[in-house]
């Protein structure tokens, strides 16, 4: 946001760990430093009127996330979204400019959502949204988010979504495909919000062992047993890692250069384990690995993982400075991406 001209005032971060890293990252002096945002006053908050034109939040994804049990408001941590409604409803900023996990979306057949669009229109904000997936922002990571921006009734009516990509080159690789959700939610009428979906040809760069000899028989194609010497590497072939994968052909080919999901690698349900030239969604564990041009797999760094969110090294060295590594492991996976965050930030 700053890198777009607007000023932090304060912020609010109940991980002490991520805090830590926050405020060694970030100049805070003379902002406002919240931890347990329920244990802030009404009081305090109004305190900040007239100050704050804009309210950010990722509330918790874990209540909403396929990845967990997906509880949405009945979990303690789904409930924050209202915490964000209370603290927008002292202050009424201009905009609201929230974060979430795809399934937030569909989650209890849409109801989760709805109650959300509603609680905005009762504070008296419009809304949309879109569904932005970072690897068509520059860093090579699978990572769908929905982003939400409430605007004040009666206030500036310019459009931030559909914010756009070009999807022809995109990390060194022509062809990815762009799946662009865009919606809007306004009062009035039914109060139904409509929803516009496009998704673009997908088109797939896809290695085979020698180039332009695909229909010609190629001796030695064939999987190495253990104890066996490998092929001669070439450069023409491309020799790669079999990953165990719950399809039919039961396994998929890692390159140098692909990621590999690490979780319950002995899974019988497993599947999409390894991202071609693309790391997977990082999570707080970062479960993921890299295979090396020697064929071996190891596991990403920390560094790593905040490149993939998009965050300078010079960040990245000063959060290292006062956490450990699963710490920096934890908040990689929690964060959102720099360049998808600067993209919206230079429309808003």
């Amino acid at each position: 946001m700053e890198q777009h001209g607007h000023e932090c005032v304060g912020f609010c971060e109940i991980d002490k760990f991520a805090r830590e890293s926050y405020k060694a990252i970030h100049n805070t002096e003379g902002e406002e430093e919240w931890h347990d945002i329920t244990k802030v006053s009404d009081e305090h908050i109004r305190s900040l009127r007239g100050r704050v034109d804009v309210i950010c939040g990722g509330f918790p994804c874990q209540a909403f996330s396929v990845a967990g049990k997906r509880g949405g408001f009945d979990d303690a941590r789904g409930t924050l979204f209202f915490e964000i409604a209370r603290i927008a409803n002292i202050l009424k900023p201009r905009y609201l400019f929230l974060e979430n996990v795809k399934g937030l979306l569909n989650h209890n057949s849409g109801a989760t959502f709805e109650v959300i669009l509603r609680t905005l229109d009762e504070l008296g904000y419009d809304a949309e949204w879109q569904v932005l997936n970072s690897k068509n922002f520059g860093v090579p990571q699978n990572r769908e988010r929905v982003f939400i921006v409430g605007y004040l009734r009666n206030g500036s009516t310019r459009k931030v979504f559909p914010v756009r990509r070009n999807d022809e080159q995109i990390n060194g690789v022509q062809g990815q495909s762009t799946n662009t959700i865009t919606a809007r939610y306004e009062a009035g009428g039914s109060g139904s919000y409509v929803i516009e979906g496009k998704q673009h040809a997908q088109k797939e760069v896809r290695a085979v062992l020698t180039p332009e000899r695909e229909e010609k028989r190629q001796n030695g194609r064939r999987f190495k047993e253990d104890g066996e010497p490998m092929f001669t590497l070439t450069s023409q072939d491309r020799h790669g890692i079999a990953i165990k994968e719950a399809t039919k052909q039961g396994y998929k080919d890692a390159y140098p250069g692909d990621s590999v999901n690490l979780s319950l690698p002995n899974s019988e349900t497993r599947r999409g384990r390894v991202g071609e030239r693309i790391a997977n969604t990082l999570d707080t564990g970062c479960q993921q690995g890299t295979v090396t041009e020697e064929l071996k797999i190891r596991k990403l760094t920390p560094k790593e993982c905040f490149r993939l969110q998009g965050f300078p090294d010079s960040a990245f060295a000063k959060a290292a400075e006062v956490n450990s590594n699963s710490q920096l492991y934890k908040q990689a996976g929690n964060s959102v991406t720099v360049n998808v965050i600067s993209a919206i930030a230079e429309r808003i």
